[in-house]
């Protein structure tokens, strides 16, 4: 039988393998792969969506309640807020949205697997700049490796998947050797979780205020645990995020994201005691794998990071058959979600048992 005819699809995007999410969990497993929040959804969310939910119409389209309330949050205007479903979607309404076939789109590597693909998308070209050695942002390089060409700057602090941040006085000095018109995308999805004290903070510091060609990027699906509903946030320069705007795919923010965004927002000091929680975790994983020997870089965000290089397979195979899920990069190490508190000790347990397969 004659195979049929396909339609033609762009040679570089055949390439381009999809985005894997974090695989799936059994009966018996603790799911540590996607960097969600353990904790349920407050009751309080819960009874929101219960409520005021009007699945048989259209969501407001601009979010117009939720960038409101954001604006008065941080002390802007509700057109310097642009809201969509989940901040990376905001990421792709921005490549989209400045950079074509010719221009280059900067990025840390590794950092965030989706990030190669929004050039891809956009007709654009990639330019990863590596990691430094203690898996921070070589944010030097890559003020180096802009060119005429450059349209955009993807900055992740913390690093996902390894974790470090980017210090305030990193952060300035990059920005003042930026060109004015290169687009800076700080993708802060993992901000609440920072106990650096001298992290940088774009909405705290106001960084879009000095520099309108930076725009900060918060997501509600990490600290907020608000992942299956998918709702992100961008703060800048209300002309900036127009082009987010233009780009952004219609109605793509449910009622149900909206509302239980606000709910949260409401119940933020409640949140916040989970994200400590987290945090608690995180600091008793971290000095754990430590003692074990494992090189855990500067964890900032609700995960750590192990590098195991060309080990990381075998190595997520042995966290698999003890019954945690992680995030296994290969060739370069293993991304583990900070997740309920019975896992902390499975963890240690399963890295212990096979760091020595990592000596030299």
């Amino acid at each position: 039988m004659t195979e049929p005819t396909l339609p033609r699809i762009r040679p570089e995007i055949a390439a381009l393998p999809p985005y894997r999410q974090g695989k799936p969990a059994g009966a018996d497993a603790f799911k540590l792969s996607s960097n969600e929040n353990p904790f349920d959804p407050l009751p309080s969310v819960v009874d929101v969506l219960a409520r005021q939910t009007p699945m048989n119409r259209y969501p407001d389209a601009t979010a117009a309640a939720l960038r409101t309330r954001l604006g008065e949050r941080y002390g802007v205007a509700p057109d310097a807020v642009h809201v969509a479903s989940g901040s990376v979607s905001i990421l792709y309404q921005f490549v989209l949205a400045a950079a074509s076939v010719g221009d280059e789109v900067i990025y840390a590597w590794r950092s965030f697997e989706a990030y190669p693909g929004l050039p891809l998308v956009a007709g654009a070209t990639g330019v990863p700049v590596p990691l430094l050695p203690d898996s921070r942002h070589d944010l030097d390089a890559m003020a180096d490796a802009v060119t005429d060409r450059t349209r955009a700057i993807i900055v992740c602090t913390p690093n996902n998947p390894t974790g470090p941040i980017v210090t305030s006085a990193e952060f300035a000095a990059f920005v003042e050797k930026v060109p004015s018109d290169v687009l800076i995308l700080l993708d802060e999805a993992y901000s609440e979780f920072v106990t650096a004290p001298d992290a940088v903070d774009g909405l705290a510091e106001r960084v879009f205020e000095k520099h309108p060609n930076v725009v900060v990027l918060r997501t509600f699906s990490k600290a907020f645990g608000l992942a299956g509903l998918r709702v992100g946030y961008a703060i800048g320069h209300p002309s900036v995020l127009d082009a987010a705007r233009t780009t952004a795919i219609p109605l793509s923010v449910t009622s149900a994201a909206e509302l239980a965004a606000i709910a949260s927002l409401d119940a933020e000091d409640e949140l916040r005691d989970r994200v400590a929680v987290i945090v608690e975790r995180r600091t008793e994983l971290v000095a754990g794998l430590r003692a074990q020997g494992w090189d855990v870089p500067d964890a900032q965000g609700n995960f750590v990071w192990l590098p195991a290089g060309e080990q990381t397979m075998a190595v997520a195979e042995a966290f698999d058959a003890a019954g945690l899920i992680v995030r296994p990069f290969a060739g370069d190490g293993l991304r583990i979600s900070v997740g309920e508190h019975e896992s902390v000790e499975k963890v240690l347990r399963a890295a212990e048992s096979v760091v020595h397969t990592l000596q030299p």
